[in-house]
């Protein structure tokens, strides 16, 4: 009798945590795109390993961005960017923690293009804000592919542009996020 309780034990232990891990995805190689052009210069980066998580159970959601990851069509650029204004020595990441507000009217089990409103507290330079935009979530044979598209202010993270440079580099920067996730296993 122990044997077999023991055995139901662990069947129903092994199936919440297979069912547990179903209700997440991941990648950790996301997306991000930054615009932060001026008048008088073009100023964007990429970073392609940004890594995510997504509970479409709870709503629960977290990107993760190493600083030094953005790349820049100019060097001297993406200098600057990690010394002077980011300091990414100093302030290596940036993350975001949230909640899909609206999680229940997303249908994960079906194929489709589902808007998603996102809450949550975003940490970049040292300071924690709180950030919500709106995006999408499109479902496609198993995978889960994530969108956004939002602005923040560089001044809200307390990264300052100097004065000699103020027509060169925008305080209003364009986010862009694009992640396309895989069930994550045990």
């Amino acid at each position: 009798m122990k044997k077999q309780l023991a055995s139901l034990v662990i069947c129903i232990l092994l199936f919440a945590i297979t069912v547990n891990a179903q209700d997440k995805f991941f990648t950790k190689k996301g997306k991000i795109y930054f615009d932060a052009s001026a008048k008088m210069e073009k100023v964007e980066a990429t970073n392609r390993a940004v890594i995510s998580v997504i509970d479409i159970k709870s709503g629960n959601i977290q990107f993760a961005v190493m600083m030094k990851g953005f790349e820049f069509e100019k060097a001297l650029m993406q200098e600057h960017f990690n010394e002077n204004y980011v300091e990414s020595d100093k302030f290596p990441k940036a993350e975001f923690i949230g909640q899909v507000t609206n999680n229940a009217e997303i249908n994960y089990s079906k194929d489709g293009e589902y808007t998603a409103k996102v809450k949550g507290k975003m940490q970049m330079h040292g300071e924690l804000k709180e950030v919500e935009a709106t995006g999408i979530v499109i479902i496609k044979n198993g995978k889960i592919e994530l969108r956004s598209e939002f602005s923040i202010l560089l001044s809200d993270f307390k990264i300052s542009i100097p004065a000699l440079v103020k027509e060169n580099i925008s305080d209003q920067t364009k986010i862009s996020v694009d992640c396309l996730m895989d069930p994550l296993k045990n």
